[in-house]
């Protein structure tokens, strides 16, 4: 314990997570997020002139920073090892399998593969496929392995968008949701590693647009890997930063396909 605290205090924090505000990116598939403040200060004052404000948020369990419960997708109505999916859901008690509220928070070795450096672009393209090959070559120009139980994030450098919602969803075209990402021979390089997660600073993961998702189906359905979605890289990618330690933790949302997180880096 000693050495663990100590190994701590040295450590730099590196947030992870994109901020929430009004009209930020959400996937057309998602609730947006809402704010309100529904208390402001001088509404009510007490005798001592003390006062408070509060607020409300409403948002999609996939919208910002987010990581995918295992029940997340299926696949001709089967979750992840062939479980079906369509007796354990309702509209209000969620899914009784593989939801959100089971998955143990995340401590973990974290590589960070940074693709749009490797290929010298600050922002892949919005057409951009993520292969086994640029996987390959990028863990090996930063001298990093995949290992085992790893979390493992792609940086395409599409965190820059975050404040231009119609860029950051769609590239800009305004047709849906597109973006770089791996198709289904990335995944499988990175799942055939025996990754627990994978994410990255994009809406989805994946390359877009795919209507059949298929990298969702491997990791989610095929494979029990979490995805992560929405992160911001940028630090750990100015800093040269390619091996941390993960932390973040879902909320216990029972029955939650998803849920907001807030990743760190200690470094």
């Amino acid at each position: 314990m000693k050495e663990l605290l100590r190994l701590l205090r040295g450590s730099r924090v590196i947030d992870l997570a994109q901020p929430y505000f009004a009209g930020m990116p959400h996937h057309p598939a998602h609730a947006p997020y809402l704010y309100g403040m529904i208390k402001q200060h001088g509404d009510m004052i007490t005798a001592g002139g003390v006062s408070s404000a509060a607020d409300a948020i409403a948002l999609g369990c996939h919208v910002g920073t987010h990581v995918d419960a295992l029940c997340h997708f299926s696949c001709g109505g089967k979750l992840h090892a062939g479980v079906e999916a369509r007796p354990l859901q309702s509209a209000t008690g969620g899914l009784q399998k593989y939801s959100i509220d089971t998955i143990a928070p995340f401590f973990r070795r974290g590589v960070l593969l940074d693709v749009a450096a490797h290929v010298g672009q600050e922002a892949l393209a919005t057409d951009f496929v993520i292969t086994p090959a640029h996987l390959e070559a990028t863990a090996k120009a930063q001298k990093v392995a995949i290992e085992p139980g790893d979390v493992v994030l792609l940086r395409t450098g599409w965190a820059k968008y975050w404040h231009d919602a119609p860029r950051y969803i769609s590239g800009g075209h305004g047709l849906g949701a597109a973006g770089p990402g791996p198709k289904i021979a990335g995944a499988r390089w990175l799942s055939e590693r025996g990754i627990v997660a994978g994410g990255s600073d994009t809406v989805a993961f994946e390359s877009l647009p795919d209507p059949e998702m298929p990298v969702h189906v491997h990791f989610l359905v095929e494979s029990g890997i979490h995805i992560i979605e929405a992160l911001n890289l940028e630090e750990l990618s100015r800093l040269r930063i390619y091996e941390f330690v993960f932390v973040a933790a879902p909320l216990k949302i029972i029955g939650g396909t998803g849920s907001p997180i807030r990743p760190l880096a200690l470094a």
